[in-house]
């Protein structure tokens, strides 16, 4: 090829580069800006709902009218059988549709679960409506279907980045959970803008995310490497226990229970009975409880059971939110009781136990990384890098997503595409 012609086939792609990037600067700030405001008013009125429930503990006794109110508003809109972020995952890899009432209804459900008490996250929530608006915006302007999925993670880095302030796993979550083993790096750039401009939209609305503070323990010795490295496999075990737990639960309740209405009324009546025993640590999102493992290094041993059992409950009857939330409460208490079982930092182990079950229970073990700098200003860096390299090749197939693809195998290489478990 002659200098001109290789010129101009370089001029050529160098245009379509800018002009690509032209594109999905404006459309993934659009969708940012939509996106980030949806998740300030969730984030707020999460926090809004958790205070008033704080101040007037019996409104646990209304888990169960909140509960028949959610059943109500997925049966008269025709979403019973809503998959949740399961579909959104789906939409991603098969180009399915989500549908449009899937933002309002889960934002209004998981609003009324954290009311009651409800021990659920946010982040099913905020991928779920995310997602669905993101490919709201590429309907109303007539996308492709490529074009349309790439929205929904654009959708999806905006509302993980609003609802959490960690721009940066924002970005590589909705990009690696999909598929794990590949990384649609088409998406790397909408995503970023997307992400950026929606942790904008929610730190001016006073919405940030402070790091913790770790305590000094030294250069990484052979005492730590080797706590790590238990750690690290006890929390495969432990999330691959969860997620077990998780689609078991809701599959037996479900056989047992085959109403609706009846099973989250029974379910909410078993959940207040326990939360009558073992106090509200345990209900919503708690947050103070994963201060306290990681800043202090305190938990009682069996706070990591408990959380479990409420979450699995609480998800597996009808109430929304989300897992990974309680992933990070289940792992920073079970890393604090560790550490301080095996004498070392209770709070670098908590934060060691918190990544390492959020990249068990997910499989996305550079979102993990990720969520290590941006929570804990990437101190010990070595010590994360080794719990989610050893927990992401212990836990298996196992995932909270039974959408999610396992592409290639965690022990060699070999593309194996293969259904979550």
């Amino acid at each position: 090829m002659s200098f001109g012609n290789q010129a101009k086939k370089e001029g050529k792609n160098l245009l379509t580069s800018i002009l690509a990037l032209l594109k999905w600067i404006l459309l993934a700030s659009i969708t940012g800006i939509l996106v980030g405001l949806v998740g300030v008013v969730m984030v707020k009125s999460i926090g809004f709902v958790t205070g008033l429930r704080e101040k007037n503990p019996y409104l646990i006794f209304l888990m169960p009218v909140a509960g028949l109110i959610i059943v109500f508003l997925y049966k008269i809109t025709g979403r019973e059988k809503d998959s949740g972020t399961n579909a959104v995952l789906s939409a991603i890899r098969n180009h399915d549709q989500i549908h449009i009432l899937t933002a309002p209804l889960i934002v209004v459900s998981t609003i009324l679960t954290h009311l009651v008490g409800g021990s659920s996250g946010r982040e099913g929530a905020a991928l779920q409506f995310g997602g669905s608006m993101g490919e709201a915006v590429g309907n109303v302007l007539k996308f492709n279907e490529k074009d349309r999925t790439v929205l929904i993670m654009c959708g999806m880095s905006a509302a993980f980045s609003s609802v959490f302030g960690v721009p940066l796993t924002a970005v590589i979550f909705p990009i690696e959970v999909a598929n794990v083993g590949i990384m649609y790096y088409s998406a790397l750039v909408p995503c970023t803008v997307s992400a950026l401009v929606a942790h904008e939209v929610a730190s001016f609305f006073g919405i940030k995310s402070a790091p913790y503070i770790l305590p000094e323990v030294g250069y990484r010795n052979l005492r730590g490497i080797i706590v790590t490295v238990v750690l690290a496999v006890l929390c495969a075990i432990i999330s691959m226990i969860f997620c077990a737990a998780l689609h078991s639960a809701q599959h037996g309740i479900e056989k047992i229970l085959r109403n609706k209405y009846i099973r989250i009324v029974a379910g909410s009546s078993v959940i207040i009975g326990l939360t009558l025993i073992f106090g509200t640590d345990y209900c919503g999102i708690g947050g103070s409880v994963i201060a306290s493992a990681v800043e202090k290094g305190e938990t009682v041993p069996y706070a990591f059971i408990l959380k479990m059992l409420f979450t699995v409950l609480t998800l597996s009857i009808g109430f929304k939110g989300g897992e990974i939330v309680p992933s990070f409460f289940i792992g920073a208490t079970f890393g604090a009781m560790l550490g301080s079982l095996l004498g070392f930092s209770p709070a670098l182990c908590a934060a060691l136990g918190l990544v390492a079950v959020f990249c068990g229970v997910t499989n996305c073990p550079i979102a993990s990384l990720m969520i290590a700098c941006e929570l804990f200003n990437f101190n010990h860096a070595s010590y994360f890098l080794l719990v989610v390299a050893i927990t992401y090749l212990i836990s298996g197939y196992k995932s909270l997503y039974k959408t999610q693809k396992i592409a290639y195998s965690k022990t060699e290489l070999t593309y194996v595409d293969k259904d979550s478990e």
